[in-house]
């Protein structure tokens, strides 16, 4: 069961290992240089897999598959382009370094890059992917032509991921890609777009990959943006590992910091050991998590065996040479899915928070910025040629942008509020959803946390007053971190007793003939229930003098 379950996820991984394979084909590599590259990068990718799968201080004893870094892509791509396969080396160790460094802390400045930041470099992260995808796929020449039958290889090659994804069974879905770039290589062969067939009778069976010459004078620019990408990159390891730890923990509440830090640590020690042998950085793979949750297997054992797989790839020179093989119309419709995806899939996750005005300008100013260098690359020309490579990306000058707003931004906003009720001729239920959805917009706490806090923040409200004994809501207050929403009712009264949520139900039947008193009792019963539902923790008591009820939000 463990090797099949192996194969599956290493198949998926060596599948994806394709982001490579655009590198190459944006870097204009020759087919010896892409084989080379290919293989070291797989073999990184077996290497990230077992550290995160061995577990202890380096790793988060969690199987967790790597894969060639998508975000890296067009930053890799340009590295090659300006020195060489011998320029990737110094720039995935150094990726490595910066993410062994940030490792530990990390999980502390989460506040500082919230989904909707993330959502932002996602997002602008596909759209970089755009021009070489278009190219690829489109089989353009320097007149802008377009080539035929290219076109006609890239649909066949996307239509069937999309295909797969939208309408096909759970393995379907999760061996898209690998089924689209079958159909695509199909389709090429038939068109006479496959070259190199010969290369097989002169390959060896087994060889070790070739470790290009280090080149290390890289500028200044070059190597921070490397610095910077490898930064947000961590930031995916962190959601990968909590991921994956919910997937195991039925009881989880809350990230698992030294688990976090494992994995990160991971990420780092391997992107150091692969940048080495001339691997590009790699990252975690959310289509092999995928698999994890719909084959209900997440034993790390598996990983160990799906890493020993792939690098048994890694040597093998005839398979690396299969995948380089690869026509480059394919190649191109996985672009155009990777950009899609990322582009879709960034919008989604700034716009899974509550957004006031401070976000919505956060995320439009940054999407400007980054769109309006990747469309006027003029705008750098007159820039210092130390600051070229980082002013002259998209990517770069949108997480910067979004990172630099969301603190401005910030400045000055309490993680606390209060309001009193009933002092600004709102009634108490209009106050209370307006005071819970203005702060979740401000401080940008997730929608579905929002809506559940305001809900459960009325059923408070009715309950407290159905409580009787004199207890009305004086006071609604509100504490928020990236962890944790707590929501408290200030009210007159002696404290609630939450004991009543665990009665039986009352009897329908015997309420149609009771009185008023019988009937409120029931009621405070039912909202008394439906609050400690909708929230995750409730408690009452007493401070300074005044009652209180608290409702906690795991966020």
């Amino acid at each position: 069961m463990t090797l099949s379950l192996g194969v599956q996820h290493a198949v998926m991984a060596i599948a994806l290992s394709a982001y490579a394979l655009v590198v190459a084909k944006l870097a204009n590599l020759s087919l010896e240089d892409t084989q080379s590259f290919l293989a070291c990068t797989i073999l990184g990718m077996a290497l990230a897999t077992v550290l995160q799968a061995w577990g202890g201080k380096v790793g988060a004893g969690a199987f967790i598959v790597h894969i060639p870094d998508p975000i890296m892509v067009p930053f890799i791509a340009l590295v090659i382009t300006s020195y060489g396969l011998g320029g990737v080396l110094p720039a995935t160790v150094l990726a490595g370094c910066a993410a062994l460094l940030v490792g530990r802390v990390v999980p502390h400045l989460r506040p500082l890059f919230p989904p909707t930041v993330m959502g932002v470099v996602v997002t602008v992260g596909g759209f970089s992917l755009v021009r070489g995808a278009l190219e690829h796929s489109l089989g353009l020449d320097d007149k802008y032509h377009i080539d035929p039958l290219s076109l006609v290889i890239a649909l066949v090659t996307l239509s069937v991921i999309v295909g797969f994804s939208i309408w096909g069974t759970k393995a379907m879905k999760l061996f898209s890609l690998l089924a689209g770039m079958v159909a695509g290589i199909v389709v090429s062969a038939a068109l006479g777009y496959v070259h190199g067939l010969e290369r097989f009778a002169t390959t060896p069976v087994f060889a070790l990959p070739h470790v290009p010459t280090p080149v290390f004078n890289l500028d200044i620019g070059m190597l921070a943006v490397i610095v910077m990408v490898a930064l947000l990159v961590q930031l995916d390891t962190f959601a990968s590992v909590v991921i994956m730890d919910k997937m195991d923990d039925a009881d989880w509440h809350r990230a698992d910091m030294k688990m976090v830090s494992g994995g990160n640590t991971a990420n780092g020690l391997g992107n150091v050991i692969a940048g080495l042998i001339g691997a590009m950085p790699t990252a975690t793979s959310s289509a092999n998590i995928g698999l994890c949750h719909a084959t209900r297997s997440t034993s790390r054992y598996i990983g160990i065996a799906a890493a020993l797989m792939i690098a048994v790839v890694a040597l093998l020179p005839q398979v690396t040479l299969a995948l380089t093989l690869i026509p480059t119309p394919v190649i191109g419709a996985i672009e155009v899915y990777a950009a899609g995806f990322f582009a879709v899939s960034g919008l989604e996750l700034a716009a899974s928070r509550q957004l006031d005005s401070r976000g919505i300008f956060m995320i439009g100013i940054a999407l400007t910025v980054g769109l309006g260098v990747m469309l006027m690359p003029e705008l750098v020309e007159n820039v210092p040629e130390v600051m070229k490579h980082m002013v002259g990306s998209g990517f770069v000058m949108a997480g910067v942008t979004a990172v630099a707003l969301n603190l401005l931004f910030r400045l000055g906003t309490s993680m606390r509020a209060r309001r009193e009720l009933g002092e600004e001729g709102q009634s108490t239920s209009e106050a209370i959803v307006d005071f819970v959805e203005a702060q979740g917009g401000l401080w940008a706490a997730r929608r579905d946390v929002v809506r559940r806090a305001a809900l459960a923040a009325l059923e408070a409200a009715e309950f407290i007053v159905a409580s009787g004994e004199g207890r009305r809501p004086t006071a609604i207050q509100g504490r928020f971190d990236e962890f944790n929403l707590d929501i408290e009712l200030l009210h007159s009264g002696p404290p609630l007793v939450l004991g009543r949520a665990l009665a039986p139900a009352p009897d329908i039947h015997a309420l149609l003939d009771a009185d008023d008193a019988a009937i409120d009792a029931a009621m405070a019963g039912v909202s008394s229930v439906l609050v400690q539902r909708l929230a995750d923790r409730v408690r009452s008591g007493t401070r300074d003098g005044s009652s209180y009820l608290l409702l906690h939000f795991d966020h």
